[in-house]
């Protein structure tokens, strides 16, 4: 295992103010408070940058829906109408994390192997999660004790690690893709626990320990791979004796529930 390793490409977006240079002679100077202060972010977005500036100075289970609408400068209506709890905002968190890693450039990257993109990829989720790292450390010590808050977590993280695999060309359809994508939930859980205690700006602990977790997945796959194909033939005969069962008649109003609502 490679105990400091690149990876094949890093994308990290410097932010900086466009300024105007087309003002007219005449106009009236910006005052420094109007020149200093911040673009206004939509409400979604000022939510959850409220938790996360909230979540950075006090513990997770202090922080009350009132405490994030007015830090975000929100009526508890408004944010009653973008969010249901402040477990709901923190998963917005996951939605914002989400657009920079697949708006950042992969180019190059096709011809890579496919542990290379996938390394790429979740090293450039890791880059986009560091504003937050305070808070986000103060969060994961807090939900540590809560399953049902782990559980729900785990769900979000599902939703969000499948467009991590796909901008890593990594398929998640079928029982193997399902598998592949709560296997990379898992470990990039275990690469972010040693991320949030990694205070090198190298990050050599943090590249080590998700070299290692994508090798082991290599590993399980692979292993994965061979049971369905040593199990083939017996699935194919539990078709074949599923297929000659009568099959129960309809009723006239047929079935209400539309299959594609669990999709």
């Amino acid at each position: 295992m490679t105990e400091n390793r690149a990876p094949s490409k890093r994308t990290r977006k410097v932010a900086g103010a466009a300024q105007d240079d087309t003002s007219q002679a005449g106009a009236a100077p910006e005052s420094p408070a109007q020149a200093d202060s911040p673009p206004k972010l939509p409400p979604r977005e000022a939510a959850v940058e409220a938790l996360m500036r909230l979540a950075a100075e006090q513990p997770w289970n202090d922080i009350e829906i009132g405490d994030i609408a007015r830090e975000a400068g929100l009526t508890l209506a408004e944010l009653r109408d973008l969010f249901p709890s402040k477990g709901a905002v923190l998963g917005g968190l996951t939605r914002i994390i989400d657009r920079k890693v697949l708006e950042g450039d992969s180019a190059g990257l096709e011809e890579e192997p496919t542990r290379e993109r996938l390394f790429d990829v979740l090293m450039r989720r890791l880059d986009a999660m560091t504003p937050y790292k305070p808070a986000l450390r103060r969060i994961a010590y807090a939900l540590r004790g809560e399953p049902l808050s782990m559980l729900a977590l785990n769900g979000v993280m599902l939703n969000s690690h499948r467009y991590m695999l796909a901008a890593a060309g990594i398929d998640t359809e079928g029982p193997l893709g399902q598998l592949k994508l709560q296997g990379v939930v898992i470990a990039f859980a275990r690469v972010t626990q040693v991320w949030l205690e990694d205070d090198d700006p190298a990050l050599a602990r943090t590249m080590a320990k998700l070299d290692k977790e994508i090798r082991n997945g290599e590993r399980l796959m692979e292993r994965a791979e061979d049971a369905r194909r040593l199990t083939a033939p017996l699935r194919a005969l539990g078709r074949s004796l599923l297929d000659r069962r009568p099959r129960a008649r309809r009723t006239p109003d047929g079935d209400e529930t539309d299959p594609a609502a669990a999709i």
